[in-house]
């Protein structure tokens, strides 16, 4: 209906959003964070900020090439983080972590030798059980060699997620994605080999000259690989980025709204209909693949450890990581700096989350997903009503259609809400983060 936000307004992935990020003057000690937080389903991000090229449409924290031993420095530093990370964690408490994830950036564009490192870095540091809990790991067709994959099988690896992004060469040229489709099947080919069990691919719809024929082309081929997970991302383009300095980002109107919306939909149906059920707006799991994770870890309320000069951490109180930019040479710049840090006791940059920050993300953590959110759940945890809290903007969802007739006690978005996911998520946003996101200048 007319008046509605438009759908594509910001990829809600987590809350508060990181431009909201600010330097604290008082830098926590990280000891202190910790000190009365539950630790014990835990979960790990190691970010890799380094790719072999930069697609057009990636604003992540991530650069090109690692020249002068960059990425020994880099592995050297995240040693010393984790040392800092782990003794902040004390052991007053059980730690433990039910969960791990290696990201980027391309995880794999380390060697193998430095992938093992990496993973030594996570066991006999941080503490974490690899082999008996859920590994994922980030890929990419021209780094996913045999015996990096090895090592990550080897290593415990649950999950290897590999950013295809389109399997028609020229629509990944036109995102700025140079492969050959030859290479990218021999990746999943090799992917396939190691017998990890979930297989990932990323596909993106809305790339300039796609089409609902060439996107099934997409959907098709990678369907050929029955993996366990798709993701289905739409195009966005943002300042900084390759494509976001050959195109007007506020050009992006109505009409391509509705071209993404459209492909999107076609998307979703497709996979309905090849036996995939809907996790959330993005994310598409064979009905057959079996359980996704662990049962103790719910990521609206357990911790997040990052390491990492891109990654972000969580406690109740304080989300924080280190500085943010877009910009290839102020990536640079954060990635040094980062290198030569010995200290790592204190918090940097983050955001303090209070009772209504951690009401909103709860609500937006759990409403994005498809099962939806049991009011139960909520009330118990802040002693208040969803309702209550949020009633103009569960209102507005409402007269949307975003709702859905849902089984009492539950919230649940409806087919077309789940499809405005990314205009759903920022009514959500409060105004004072709002107000913080509106002021960061891009870097």
């Amino acid at each position: 209906m007319s008046g509605t936000p438009r759908p594509y307004r910001s990829y809600v992935y987590a809350y508060p959003h990181k431009t909201a990020y600010r330097a604290l003057p008082e830098r926590p000690e990280l000891s202190a964070l910790w000190a009365g937080e539950p630790k014990d389903a835990l979960s790990l991000y190691a970010h890799i900020p380094f790719c072999e090229v930069r697609c057009g449409f990636c604003n992540l924290f991530t650069r090109i090439g690692a020249p002068d031993e960059l990425t020994t420095r880099y592995l050297d530093a995240l040693d010393r983080q984790a040392v800092a990370v782990r003794e902040a964690l004390g052991d007053a408490s059980p730690v433990r972590f039910a969960t791990a994830a290696f990201g980027g950036g391309t995880p794999t564009f380390l060697t193998a030798a430095e992938l093992e490192r990496l993973c030594d870095i996570a066991e006999k540091r941080m503490g974490v059980a690899l082999r008996a809990v859920p590994l994922s790991v980030e890929t990419s067709p021209a780094t996913a060699t045999a015996d990096r994959l090895a090592l990550l099988a080897d290593r415990g690896a649950t999950r290897l997620s590999i950013g295809v992004q389109s399997f028609v060469e020229a629509e990944a040229r036109a995102a700025v994605r140079p492969q050959r489709r030859a290479d990218v099947e021999a990746a999943l080919g090799r992917i396939r080999d190691t017998g990890v069990p979930v297989l990932n691919i990323d596909l993106i719809y809305g790339i300039d000259g796609q089409t609902e024929r060439s996107w099934r082309f997409s959907l098709d081929a990678a369907l050929a690989w029955r993996p366990e997970e798709l993701y289905l991302y739409p195009l966005y383009v943002r300042p900084l980025t390759g494509l976001g300095r050959i195109q007007d980002p506020a050009a992006a109107d109505r009409e391509w709204d509705e071209a993404r919306l459209r492909l999107y939909r076609y998307g979703r149906d497709h996979l309905l209909a090849h036996g995939y059920e809907q996790v959330s707006m993005r994310m598409f799991r064979r009905a057959d693949a079996g359980p996704a994770g662990p049962d103790d870890h719910a990521c609206q309320t357990d911790g997040m450890i990052g390491l990492g000069c891109g990654a972000r951490s969580y406690t109740s109180a304080l989300h924080y990581s280190f500085d943010y930019a877009v910009d290839m040479r102020e990536i640079r710049s954060i990635i040094d700096a980062y290198t030569e840090t010995e200290d790592f006791s204190r918090a940097e940059v983050g955001r303090a989350v209070d009772g209504d920050e951690a009401r909103r993300r709860h609500l937006l953590q759990s409403l994005l997903q498809a099962e939806g959110m049991p009011v139960a759940g909520y009330e118990e945890r802040f002693g208040s009503s969803p309702f209550a809290d949020f009633g103009p903007e569960l209102a507005r969802f409402e007269e949307y259609g975003w709702l859905a007739d849902a089984p009492a006690g539950l919230l649940r978005l409806s087919p077309e809400g789940l499809a405005h996911s990314d205009g759903l998520g920022p009514e959500l946003f409060s105004p004072a983060v709002r107000a913080a996101m509106a002021a960061y200048e891009a870097k």
